[in-house]
């Protein structure tokens, strides 16, 4: 095969490599970086919130305090772990698809 057959070939895949990737708008790209600040922001919180939780019902136990608190802070740290992981699923790891409730 000559030279040319082969750059040819070369550049018959580079093009239907380029094709399959979308075009973006530079302003879609800025909203979506923003939206993704924006969902980042609400992870860190629920980190943060989740960690509290946790933090406030090891003093309640220490301290043998009401029982109904530390049920209440264990729902809250099921759900708002829950929250979290579907949150970081639904945004950065589901691509194109849209997710119906």
């Amino acid at each position: 095969m000559s030279g040319l057959a082969v750059r040819m070939i070369v550049l018959h895949k580079e093009a239907s490599m380029t094709s399959a990737v979308p075009s973006h708008d530079p302003e879609q790209s800025g909203a979506s970086q923003e939206a993704m600040g924006e969902v980042s922001a609400v992870l860190l919180n629920l980190e943060h919130t989740i960690a509290r939780a946790k933090k406030g019902l090891a003093k309640v136990k220490k301290s043998g305090g009401d029982r109904n608190v530390e049920l209440a802070l264990e729902h809250a740290i099921t759900e708002l772990s829950k929250q979290h992981k579907r949150l970081m699923q639904d945004t950065y790891y589901a691509g194109d698809a849209i997710r119906l409730l």
